[in-house]
């Protein structure tokens, strides 16, 4: 009982801290508008062209695959440093974990998103 007394005081006031900050942000800033400060600034030079550019979606391919296996080390990690002490089942558990993700690796590979050309 007093774990949750001691995590919900924590719950209640990281987010009054939250919230207390984000009012102070709002609170503190600069209100005064004008032309000079609503221009894109980039580098001291004049805007040449729009600043949206498309990029290609193999960018946005590798990115979420690098995502994916980034988390899963980051999952696996804790696993792979308490293995002695874990049962069967966990060792099963993080093995169904890599096969899906190999699964993912390879419905990539059969449809190309690594290539990158």
């Amino acid at each position: 009982m007093k774990e949750l007394v001691c995590l919900s005081v924590f719950l209640i006031l990281s987010t009054l801290f939250a919230l207390l900050m984000v009012a102070a942000g709002f609170i503190c800033q600069y209100k005064k508008k004008c032309a000079v400060k609503d221009t894109t600034y980039e580098c001291g030079l004049q805007p040449l062209s729009d600043a949206r550019i498309l990029f290609d979606v193999k960018y946005f391919n590798y990115a979420v695959l690098f995502l994916i296996f980034d988390i899963e080390t980051i999952f696996l990690y804790p696993f792979a440093a308490s293995v002695n002490s874990l049962g069967l089942f966990a060792i099963v558990e993080a093995f169904i974990f890599v096969a899906l993700l190999l699964l993912g690796l390879f419905f990539a590979v059969n449809r190309k998103m690594l290539r990158w050309l």
